[in-house]
């Protein structure tokens, strides 16, 4: 098993009780307040997938700040003119409209704003 393997194996365990901490009804409200989970269509596998972010408010958009980003794929789903996911708040799942950026650093930011 390569390195590359076995960090994606790792990533998956580690998300998967992310995803659980952040949908408990008992830690939830806790762990929300910086952390949600984002569901979105791959734009090339057409699969559906379920992720963990972190994530600020700024106005009326979130912010995710994408750690390495060279090193992850999901964020280029909403490179150019974005793509809708649906974001957990507050335990509601709210549909949105999202855009990566990437910065003259190479910081990458996924904005999401709330369809309304």
């Amino acid at each position: 098993m390569q390195i590359s393997d076995v960090f994606q194996v790792v990533a998956g365990a580690v998300n998967r009780g992310a995803t659980a901490l952040i949908t408990s009804p008992r830690w939830g409200r806790i762990v929300g307040l910086g952390l949600t989970t984002i569901r979105y269509t791959g734009r090339r596998s057409g699969r559906a997938v379920e992720l963990p972010v972190g994530y600020r408010r700024k106005g009326q958009d979130i912010l995710i700040g994408v750690a390495m980003p060279d090193n992850k794929k999901w964020w280029r789903n909403f490179t150019g003119d974005g793509a809708p996911l649906t974001i957990l708040l507050a335990g509601t799942a709210r549909p949105a409209h999202a855009v990566a950026t990437r910065d003259a650093r190479g910081r990458v930011t996924v904005t999401v704003r709330l369809d309304t």
